[in-house]
């Protein structure tokens, strides 16, 4: 089937479900006859899925409950909305169908359930095509969202019984995925100077987190043409994958800072471990990739929103490889490191971005410079940097 001929369908995340909704109401009243698709997730702790469907007219048909298999929201998309998306294609009724994601779901890996999902043995991908993920977003309330360290539990929006993400992680990963970013119009002369300039340093973070994406303001007319577009799925997952992403550039405005810290020489894994007290708090949202001196092949993941840190293996460096171990990894990420290699460090970089309002960018940068290796460290080599104290076990290796 021509792409032309499937249903295009929309994916829309969103913490605030105000504007989410406003963004599907939106979507619906300028595509007459859309359909949404959306799985409630309130009852999560009782492993229950309430899930409806409707148009701008009212329910398609009764509410229906199903099991959250395996505690895993991403099961029970895969169990339930693959056959509904399928069933709507095939009526050929909907000029747009809309999957409105509960409000802490990540987009991501559902997108990749449709994109990849089979229903009956038969690719979903057949019948529908996903032009568009949306991350509905209240620039007011952004930096509050991803100043605290509050769990999605606290504010009801978690997805499954042991979902234990923070609401400010939920958020950046949305609007870090999404390709789209939605916004509230602001209002006719621009509101109270207070939130006039809350809203102004809301939409500089939404730049700065996601510079590339497409930002749209509702009750502009603006979301009547996403049905001509396509949304591109390997791109997406290269662009959150710590490994490949093109990470934002230096930036300030309306207040919002975005910090680029990147050297060469390793860092000292004590020193950098006692240093994540003060570098996770300095800034609302911060991502990258990194290496320790006692850890040299190991490409490493750093992943911080609000108050909370995730580090990961993201596994070899290129320069630990052979040439036939090359060959294995993505031709992008190959020639990125041909032309960027060290004569000594080969691909390894320290690569951390830094975004927040009032941020402290001199304060940050002394202080990830101090972690690096001296000059007398780093004469000892990759022989004596092993021997160094293995601070990062608590994170890497939490079992050991």
């Amino acid at each position: 089937m021509s792409d032309h001929a499937k249903l295009p369908l929309a994916v829309v995340a969103g913490v605030d479900a105000e504007v989410r909704r406003a963004t599907v109401a939106e979507l619906l009243a300028a595509h007459p006859g859309a359909v949404v698709v959306h799985h409630d997730l309130r009852d999560a702790d009782a492993r229950v899925v309430h899930r409806s469907l409707r148009t701008l007219d009212g329910p398609l048909a009764a509410e229906v409950d199903v099991p959250l298999t395996n505690d895993c929201p991403c099961c029970a998309a895969r169990a339930d909305l693959l056959p509904q998306l399928r069933q709507l294609a095939r009526s050929g009724r909907h000029p747009l169908a809309v999957v409105e994601l509960w409000g802490g779901s990540d987009p991501h890996p559902v997108t990749e359930i449709i994109a990849e999902g089979e229903v009956d043995g038969r690719e979903l991908a057949d019948d529908v095509r996903v032009c568009a993920v949306l991350a509905a977003v209240d620039p007011l309330r952004l930096v509050a969202h991803l100043s605290v360290s509050e769990d999605l539990r606290d504010h009801g929006l978690h997805t499954c019984p042991d979902d234990h993400r923070t609401l400010a992680d939920a958020l950046a990963h949305q609007i870090e995925y999404a390709h789209h970013l939605v916004v509230p119009r602001a209002p006719h002369g621009g509101g109270a100077t207070e939130e006039r300039e809350r809203r102004l340093a809301g939409v500089a973070m939404v730049h700065q987190l996601h510079p590339t994406a497409r930002r749209l303001a509702l009750g502009t007319g603006a979301l009547a043409a996403i049905t001509d577009c396509r949304f591109d799925i390997t791109a997406a997952r290269d662009r959150v994958n710590p490994a490949l992403a093109q990470l934002p550039q230096a930036a300030e405005h309306s207040g919002v800072s975005t910090l680029v810290w990147e050297r060469r020489r390793p860092l000292h894994p004590q020193r950098f471990h006692a240093a994540l007290e003060e570098l996770v708090p300095a800034a609302h949202r911060s991502r990258g990739r990194f290496w320790l001196a006692n850890r040299p092949d190991t490409m490493l993941a750093w992943d911080a929103a609000g108050a909370g840190l995730v580090v990961e293996d993201c596994g070899p460096w290129l320069a630990a490889l052979n040439d036939e171990q090359w060959e294995q990894y993505p031709a992008q990420r190959r020639a990125a490191a041909a032309l960027d290699w060290h004569p000594v460090h080969g691909d390894r970089v320290q690569q951390l971005v830094f975004t927040a309002a009032g941020l402290d960018r001199e304060g940050i940068v002394e202080l990830l410079d101090s972690c690096l290796l001296t000059d007398e460290e780093l004469v000892a080599g990759e022989s004596g940097w092993k021997l160094l104290p293995d601070a990062f076990r608590d994170l890497l290796d939490p079992v050991a």
